[in-house]
């Protein structure tokens, strides 16, 4: 298999879809069985991955998604993004919205098909500890009786 510039895929992927907010531009640059693993659940179809971000990106406002560094193995299908996303809380993870900093890192690791399509997105973040800082906010704000940042039932 010729070697491809599979980074050049990862980055326009992280561009389009998530610094533009652009979940439609998955339709050119994912394939219709993608799946995404992240926090042990697969979101898995295209369409599906489509409503996680959408989704996703209404529960942070000022969302910001920055990439860190990104390199690819020798053969091209596989590429690694560490990341960060930064922005206000909105509801993030079933939280209420408070309007909360959020600031998370990730990496993901990205399969590429032959066809520079993306297959599969591995991804692991620092959600349980944006979780936790969220929640002890809550509990500073509610000991002033300020505004509170409270998680609701819905993960």
């Amino acid at each position: 298999m010729a070697k491809r510039d599979s980074v050049q895929i990862a980055e326009r992927f992280w561009r389009e879809v998530w610094q533009l907010r652009n979940p439609n531009a998955a339709d050119h640059l994912v394939s219709e069985d993608f799946t995404v693993t992240s926090g042990g659940v697969d979101i898995r179809s295209r369409e599906a991955f489509k409503k996680w971000v959408a989704a996703f990106l209404s529960s942070i406002d000022d969302f910001k998604f920055n990439v860190i560094e990104t390199f690819q193995n020798e053969t091209g299908d596989r590429v690694v993004t560490r990341w960060r996303v930064t922005g206000k809380n909105r509801g993030f993870m079933g939280s209420e919205s408070c309007g909360s900093p959020i600031d998370m890192t990730g990496t993901a690791v990205l399969h590429v098909g032959e066809d520079g399509l993306l297959r599969h997105n591995w991804v692991e973040r620092s959600a349980l500890e944006v979780l936790r800082s969220l929640s002890a906010k809550s509990r500073s704000f509610e000991a002033g009786s300020a505004s509170t940042c409270r998680r609701s039932n819905v993960l």
